[in-house]
C-alpha cells in the first residue's frame, strides 16, 4: 500500500495533479467493469429464475408499468440534469454546479422513494422475495440498483458539501467526473432492468 501511495505521489511530483485525476478516473472505469459483471449475473439469474413462479403471481400480474415510467423519467431526468452540473463544472461556475446537483438528488431521492414504495406495497400483499424464485430473482436485481442509487446520493451529498467548502478543486472536479461516470451508468442499467424486467414482463 505504501509503494502504492509513494507512486501515486511520485506521479503527482512528475505529471502534476491531472495526470494523477486522469488515472483515477481510468481506474474507475475499471470498476465499472466490474459492477458490470455484477448485473450481468444477476440479469442472467433473474432470466433463468422468470418462470418459476410457485404458483405465484407473473411480473403481467403485480407490474404496474405507469408507475415505473414514473420511476424511469425521475432517474433519466437526473442524468440530464447532472450533465448541466458537469458543463457548469466545466464553466467553473460553482453556485451553478451545486444547484443542478442538488436537482440530481432531489430526483434520485424521487426514484428511491418510489420504489421503496413499490417494494412495500408487493410485499404488504404477500408478494415478497420468499414468495418465489421469480420474485427472489426480482428484488435482488432491481434492490441491486437501488443501492447502488442510494450510495451515489450519499456520494454526491459529501461532494456538495465538499464543492461548497473548497471549491472547484482539481480533487473534486476529478471526483465528480467519476460519479459522473457512476450516475449514467446507473442510468443505462435502469434502462437494461425497465425493458428486460418490467416491459418484456408485462408483454409476455
Amino acid at each position: 500500500m505504501q509503494h502504492v501511495l509513494h507512486a501515486t505521489e511520485h506521479a503527482a511530483e512528475e505529471h502534476g495533479p491531472e495526470h494523477v485525476g486522469s488515472v483515477t478516473v481510468f481506474g474507475f472505469w475499471i470498476y465499472l467493469m466490474t459492477d458490470c459483471i455484477l448485473f450481468a449475473t444477476l440479469f442472467a439469474t433473474y432470466a433463468v429464475l422468470l418462470d418459476s413462479v410457485a404458483g405465484g403471481p407473473s411480473g403481467a400480474e403485480i407490474f404496474e408499468l405507469p408507475y415505473v415510467l414514473v420511476e424511469t423519467f425521475c432517474l433519466l431526468f437526473s442524468s440530464i440534469t447532472y450533465g448541466f452540473a458537469m458543463l457548469a463544472m466545466h464553466r467553473g461556475d460553482k453556485q451553478k454546479l451545486l444547484g443542478w446537483l442538488a436537482a440530481t438528488f432531489l430526483l434520485g431521492l424521487a426514484f428511491i422513494g418510489l420504489e421503496i414504495n413499490e417494494f412495500h406495497k408487493l410485499i404488504s400483499e404477500g408478494y415478497g422475495p420468499n414468495r418465489s424464485a421469480f420474485l427472489s430473482g426480482f428484488f435482488t436485481l432491481v434492490g441491486t440498483h437501488g443501492l447502488h442509487v442510494i450510495s451515489g446520493l450519499l456520494w454526491m451529498a459529501v461532494l456538495m458539501f465538499q464543492v461548497r467548502a473548497r471549491g472547484l478543486t482539481e480533487t473534486n472536479q476529478t471526483r465528480l467526473r467519476c460519479l459522473s461516470l457512476f450516475w449514467h451508468f446507473l442510468d443505462v442499467v435502469w434502462i437494461c432492468v425497465f425493458t428486460v424486467v418490467y416491459l418484456m414482463g408485462v408483454l409476455r
